[in-house]
């Protein structure tokens, strides 16, 4: 049997060496997972309580590692909405958009029908538009008749004020569920509606507050930022929106009725990522069903309240979770005095 050569002898054993080598050598990390690009577009400051649920969910999403997020608030309604809303998809192009539209409706509609593979996702009172705008609202109108029957329980005077932002669907629909709160516990109440035509301008909610109290109310929803600064004056018991503001007055907010917007981003975060998105109204997201409203804790002022009324309260909250009790959703205008 022919002996292999020296050399052949070497190139064998190379070539073993490079196997080995490549073999044991450690494989490339794989890249995680890109995360999902959103974009904040609000037209009023963040400390605004409706902007700022809806950022307060994206910023936790973000702390969870799900998301990148970048935002722009204070946009105002003078037609900067359209310039950044382009900006945005052209330079940065996020994998979703999500803001407030109402005052720039028709804005946010012309920019997400000119970019269709981002998805838009917008606060509005009117229907999605295929294929990439969905819309979501604040239906916390369940929260905010609980909130309504603690008021009308606390009254001493019998009368409550209510201020409000516009007189539109979403505002009517929180304001007529907590006056029906009221009047369930209290049926002699009297509930003042005040609107001050503006999204965010708490010195104007403020006042209009102090004014409700100068007609006798004792009790006040603030529907709008500014109007627990004006009970907190006085001394008065008051209900937040949309977030828990107890913060606020810790000895008189009561409670809020509270918009998550958790359930309605991790939705919409799945759909994206998972190339299902598709234009849709998000609505069920904010009831209390879906855990996307709830009663904000009674934290300092829980002792305040009687125990037959708080007792109540709970009773009528269970059965909105168990689908036992409805309660109405009327979007007419409330009169000033109801």
């Amino acid at each position: 049997m022919r002996k292999p050569s020296i050399l052949h002898t070497l190139v064998t054993c190379a070539l073993l060496l490079v196997i080995f080598t490549v073999g044991c050598a450690p494989k490339p990390t794989e890249a995680g997972p890109t995360k999902l690009l959103v974009f904040g577009a609000f037209a009023t400051p963040i400390e605004e309580p409706w902007d700022g649920v809806i950022h307060a969910a994206l910023l936790k999403a973000e702390a969870e590692g799900k998301i990148d997020y970048e935002y722009t608030d204070n946009i105002g309604y003078a037609g900067d909405m359209e310039r950044v809303l382009r900006e945005v998809a052209d330079q940065q192009k996020p994998a979703i958009i999500i803001g407030d539209a109402f005052g720039n409706e028709e804005a946010a509609r012309r920019v997400a029908a000119d970019y269709p593979n981002i998805a838009f996702a917008f606060g509005s009172g009117l229907g999605p538009s295929e294929p990439n705008f969905s819309v979501f609202d604040n239906w916390i109108h369940e929260p905010a008749y609980l909130c309504g029957m603690l008021a009308g329980g606390l009254t001493k005077t019998n009368t409550i004020g209510v201020v409000g932002g516009y007189p539109v669907p979403e505002v009517n629909r929180l304001t007529n569920a907590f006056i029906a709160g009221a009047k369930e516990v209290n049926p002699n109440a009297k509930v003042l509606v005040t609107f001050i035509n503006s999204w965010f301008d708490p010195a104007a909610a403020k006042e209009a507050a102090l004014a409700q109290i100068d007609a006798g109310a004792d009790v006040l929803y603030a529907e709008r930022f500014g109007v627990i600064e004006a009970a907190k004056e006085k001394g008065l018991f008051a209900f937040g929106n949309m977030s828990d503001q107890n913060e606020l007055a810790p000895d008189l907010v009561v409670s809020s009725p509270v918009w998550n917007m958790n359930p309605t981003v991790e939705y919409l975060i799945k759909q994206v990522a998972s190339g299902a998105y598709t234009a849709q109204d998000l609505k069920d997201f904010s009831m209390v069903a879906k855990g996307g409203a709830n009663l904000a804790p009674f934290h300092a002022t829980e002792s305040k309240i009687p125990a037959d009324l708080l007792a109540k309260v709970r009773e009528r909250e269970q059965q909105i979770k168990d689908g036992l009790f409805r309660v109405d959703i009327n979007e007419q205008q409330p009169a000033p005095v109801n």
